[in-house]
């Protein structure tokens, strides 16, 4: 079957297999939950969010709708170190397997502002919380890959990492501010936040053959991080993309195809376009530089935060 030709009815069966999605309780999380959860039958679906009660009436839907699979809800706010490590460990006293972690959640062309850790705030939401949350359950990972002969990480990007910072891919030195450059620098900031993604979700397949790990672009769909934008960024995103947006059912195919597909018919550590299509890189998301100081960073950051 070509990539193209990818349906909904042709999933595989994921018996016994758990799955953790963040930003499960509305979008494209909710809908992927949906999906893998009536068409695959997973033993387990763990969502993650802010808000308990969004996350309760998924769970009802997810309940009605397939009866089988068990649904629960971590509390957790990717913008805030410590949520990650305690949903993390309650996910880890719950369980002895992990076999598809998809890092979904995201915030796109916000205001200035930093996190609750310090960091600029769509680099903290888009890379650094899944950062941690992967190097959380890394072990349960591999020893999920080790015992039935596989494990994924897919991590939801954006082509909108084309916009980083063209001189340096990510300003290092100013992470810890607002980032606040003027006019455009809402885009710019989310960018290098989808950039770091990407080249993290690629050194960890160099770091760890063991998983199969593949970044997804979704296409350019009205969610509510579109909708949630100002008019101007909301008309900037619509000019651009006339005649490109998708519905939400066409923008989880990739990442589902990523998290369903035979370990054999994707590449980990490749880069996806809809549905199954190598994607394009940037001259940042290839860099090896950028890639070895992003890792070296990002480990420093977690071990001074006690990580």
């Amino acid at each position: 079957m070509k990539h193209s030709d990818f349906q909904f009815k042709d999933l595989p069966e994921l018996t016994g297999k758990v799955i953790l999605i963040t930003g499960g309780t509305s979008g494209l999380g909710h809908l992927t939950a949906k999906i893998l959860a009536t068409k695959c039958s997973p033993a387990h679906i763990y969502i993650s969010g802010r808000n308990t009660q969004k996350a309760n009436l998924v769970i009802q839907d997810l309940q009605l709708l397939a009866p089988s699979v068990k649904v629960a809800f971590l509390h957790m706010d990717l913008a805030d170190l410590d949520t990650i490590a305690i949903a993390a460990d309650m996910f880890l006293a719950e369980n002895k397997r992990l076999d598809i972690l998809i890092a979904n959640a995201g915030i796109m062309a916000t205001g200035p502002g930093t996190s609750k850790n310090g960091f600029e705030i769509q680099f903290a939401t888009n890379f650094l919380g899944h950062a941690l949350l992967i190097s959380k359950l890394l072990p349960i990972l591999l020893s999920t890959s080790a015992e039935y002969g596989d494990a994924r990480i897919v991590s939801v990007t954006s082509t909108g990492f084309h916009v980083a910072p063209k001189d340096q891919g990510i300003i290092f030195d100013d992470l810890t501010t607002t980032q606040n450059y003027g006019f455009g620098s809402n885009w710019t900031r989310y960018g290098q936040s989808k950039l770091a993604l990407l080249v993290y979700t690629k050194t960890l397949a160099e770091k760890y053959l063991e998983l199969t790990t593949v970044v997804v672009h979704p296409g350019v769909i009205a969610t509510d991080l579109v909708g949630g934008l100002g008019w101007m960024d909301r008309m900037i995103v619509y000019a651009t993309n006339i005649g490109k947006m998708v519905s939400e059912e066409e923008g989880v195919k990739n990442g589902i195809w990523a998290a369903t597909v035979k370990r054999e018919d994707v590449a980990s550590g490749g880069f996806y376009e809809p549905v199954g299509e190598v994607g394009k890189h940037s001259r940042w998301s290839e860099d090896e530089g950028l890639a070895i100081r992003l890792w070296e960073w990002t480990e420093g950051v977690l071990k001074k935060h006690g990580y």
